[in-house]
């Protein structure tokens, strides 16, 4: 027992080392030594492995700053690989990635319905493995698979309570299973916060308000440095603040919430109707049986300043300041992100996002808070996912330790 404790606590130590590189990208033995308190000398000793085992290599010295240049280490982006998965109502994306966050593989996307779809499951899985099978990466160089996906989702127990039943299993479990890889799930709106503060343009920050521009209006929230969930872990319904007592009706079953008056999904119905209606606009007719293709559409025809789409735009932007006003009036937070598939026209919704929160925000608060738009935009929920996988990367051995 003994034996295996060590083994156990060496095998940790390596793997907290290989998460913090692949979060910090490089630092020295001294820097490893000071953040986990462990003695330089064993440091040192778990990085010569990891240089053995091919995880870590060395860069080089670091800038000399009067004393003798210590050395400094950095991941090697190939030692293992992270499948991740970003999922939305309509359609789901997986990408193969190295530890630097970059593809290693084709790309897959394909269309997959969530709601009322008791094959979206089954779907998932057969799609998953026929993308491991392609890429030809054994499946000993995968750390595992992170998955972001709408919905109320519980990511300690790996449950889904909106979407993808699972029977008597876990979503996470089944997944694993099915694949033979550890899974680990998230809200897609809580993975694209943790994306931005890891790699985004909220690094660094600590009172953030990440928001997450699709078929809904997701809120990621990072409160004191963290990611916010709740007491449940459903904290950041941002897409059911009432806006109005008679609008829209929405999923929740709700009237006025912000989701059925300004997310990408009621921009794509109010492009299609007003294209019926005869509206003058570069906007082909588009089957408005297809959401995505329409949503897409319309971005890039409001960013070449099509008056039409732009006009939707900017009532969608208009109503989400609104609620924006009542976010910072709760929350006080250091900066707003836009971020997800609705960043690509974050410049066009600014202008009115801004005139709302003059209008319904309390100046000494809106002026502390920064509005930012996001630069990994539609690819922050697939960066999310490989960071869910890695931030569990050490998880496992530490539970072998503490039950040794």
């Amino acid at each position: 027992m003994e034996v295996k404790n060590k083994s156990a606590k060496s095998t940790q130590l390596k793997n907290m080392i290989i998460k913090c590189l692949y979060f910090d990208k490089a630092m020295s033995c001294a820097e490893l030594s000071e953040l986990f308190d462990k003695s330089i000398p064993s440091i040192a000793k778990a990085v010569n492995e990891l240089i053995d085992e091919g995880f870590v290599i060395e860069q080089g010295y670091a800038p000399s700053s009067g004393g003798r240049r210590p050395l400094m280490y950095a991941i090697n982006d190939s030692a293992m690989y992270i499948l991740a998965i970003a999922m939305d109502q309509l359609s789901t994306r997986i990408q193969l990635v190295n530890l630097l966050n970059n593809p290693v593989s084709d790309f897959m996307m394909f269309e997959l319905q969530l709601l009322n779809n008791e094959q979206a499951l089954p779907t998932l899985v057969e799609n998953i493995n026929k993308y491991l099978c392609n890429s030809g990466i054994p499946k000993e160089k995968i750390a595992g698979i992170g998955i972001g996906m709408p919905g109320f989702i519980n990511p300690i127990i790996g449950v889904n309570y909106t979407y993808l039943e699972a029977g008597d299993k876990t979503l996470t479990q089944y997944i694993a299973d099915e694949t033979g890889l550890p899974a680990y799930i998230d809200n897609d709106s809580s993975l694209i916060a943790l994306a931005e503060q890891k790699f985004g343009i909220a690094k660094w920050q600590k009172e953030v308000m990440v928001i997450n521009l699709g078929w809904g209006i997701g809120l990621g929230m990072i409160v004191n440095g963290e990611i916010f969930r709740g007491r449940n872990g459903f904290a950041g319904e941002f897409s059911h603040i009432p806006l109005s007592e008679d609008g829209a009706l929405c999923a929740c079953g709700k009237q006025g919430c912000l989701e059925a008056e300004a997310s990408m999904l009621v921009v794509s119905r109010r492009a299609v109707d007003g294209l019926e209606q005869g509206r003058i606009s570069s906007l082909k007719p588009i089957d408005g049986a297809n959401p995505k293709q329409v949503g897409d559409a319309i971005m890039e025809a409001a960013n070449n300043g099509d008056q039409f789409a732009i006009e939707l735009f900017s009532d969608a932007g208009y109503k989400i300041g609104k609620a924006l006003a009542i976010l910072i009036h709760i929350m006080n937070p250091q900066a707003i992100v836009l971020s997800g598939r609705g960043a690509k026209v974050g410049k066009i919704l600014l202008a009115p996002i801004q005139q709302a929160l003059h209008k319904y925000c309390i100046p000494r608060l809106s002026q502390g808070t920064e509005l930012l738009i996001s630069e990994l935009g539609f690819d922050a929920e697939l960066v999310g996912a490989a960071v869910l996988v890695m931030e569990n990367f050490d998880k496992e051995v530490k539970s072998q330790v503490v039950t040794a």
